[in-house]
């Protein structure tokens, strides 16, 4: 089995392997997968990078967390999926040596990951894929698609029918919060730095766009674009150094979703204007197997399919790696298998 790891103590790009691993065993409660299509979120590039949680990898780690496939081979006991079923996996699995009860954790960091060309995990952590998705479609929904729906419908208020929600950035998450956002009927304002990228979400259906390279304060569009209300979700990607526009763009009683740290870790906030405005600040941290079955069901019923910028082959990998960290695309990034 080909696969790639990320070797013990990585901190840059070019140091991923490409390597021959063993099949991997098939026990009780687990099924084999043959994986097809992987995406890449900007936590992988956090871990290859030796910047993720605890510094770099301890040890040779398979990386990724997103990867769709099918189902090649069933352990006893396997009730939910059969041999041929379309599958994703969820981003966060039982240890293979684990029970039932055991602690969740991530694929890609801490437990080896799926850029691999079989996995093995327990029946509960995959879902099937969305009727007429491809493989690389399928492979961007465990990370994104189930943060955007967790931040949009599940925390806080869920956004409805005439809200604003804003989106920064055109990355996989905030594309998918534009996608699942549009479909509850809600307007759309996103941010970016470059304005082909604008034009492209504007396409996609922002009904606002912001050039913040060009309007640092873009807090203050955002009102002027909403008449001075503002807006009822913000899809926080940036981290502390974002947060305080993310704030004073909030409309009464909006909710700051906080997934990512793209500006980095330093910075400061002030809490308070959140008491101003009634407002909530909810963290993110992907979601969990029914969030995900919650997503395809949306998916299902209003047409969405993902935004695939750029496919690699598995033997560029590395390539693709390059081209995700260097921002050089919108919505996702894939490696087929």
């Amino acid at each position: 089995m080909q696969a790639y790891i990320v070797p013990k103590g990585c901190s840059q790009i070019d140091e991923l392997r490409r390597v021959e691993r063993g099949e991997p065993a098939l026990g009780p409660g687990q099924v084999l997968v043959r994986v097809r299509a992987v995406s890449l979120n900007y936590r992988d590039q956090a871990v290859v990078a030796g910047r993720y949680i605890g510094g770099p990898v301890p040890r040779d780690l398979i990386p990724l967390s997103d990867c769709a496939g099918e189902v090649i081979a069933i352990g006893s006991n396997v009730t939910r999926v059969k041999a041929g079923d379309r599958v994703a996996a969820t981003f966060f699995q039982r240890p293979l040596d684990g029970s039932p009860l055991s602690t969740p954790a991530a694929l890609g960091s801490p437990l080896d990951g799926v850029l691999a060309e079989q996995v093995v995990v327990f029946e509960d952590g995959v879902v099937p894929i969305p009727a007429g998705y491809t493989f690389e479609e399928g492979a961007c929904l465990p990370c994104a698609g189930v943060t955007a729906w967790h931040a949009l419908a599940l925390v806080g208020r869920p956004v409805r029918a005439g809200d604003t929600v804003l989106v920064l950035g055109t990355g996989g998450v905030s594309i998918f919060a534009l996608q699942v956002a549009r479909a509850m009927g809600a307007q759309v304002i996103a941010t970016s730095s470059s304005d082909e990228k604008l034009e492209r979400v504007k396409s996609l259906g922002a009904t606002g766009v912001i050039n913040y390279r060009r309007t640092p304060e873009w807090d203050k569009e955002v009102l002027r674009l909403t008449g001075g209300r503002g807006v009822d979700c913000v899809i926080e990607v940036g981290g502390v150094s974002t947060m305080p526009l993310s704030f004073n763009s909030l409309a009464r009683a909006g909710k700051v979703c906080m997934i990512g740290v793209l500006g980095g870790p330093e910075g400061s906030v002030n809490p308070y204007v959140l008491t101003a405005r009634g407002g909530s600040l909810h963290g993110i941290f992907v979601g969990d197997r029914e969030m995900f079955l919650q997503l395809v069901r949306a998916i299902e019923a209003n047409g969405i399919r993902p935004v695939i910028d750029k496919v690699f082959p598995f033997a560029d990998t590395i390539a693709a790696f390059q081209t995700h960290a260097a921002g050089d695309f919108v919505g996702k990034v894939v490696i087929q298998l």
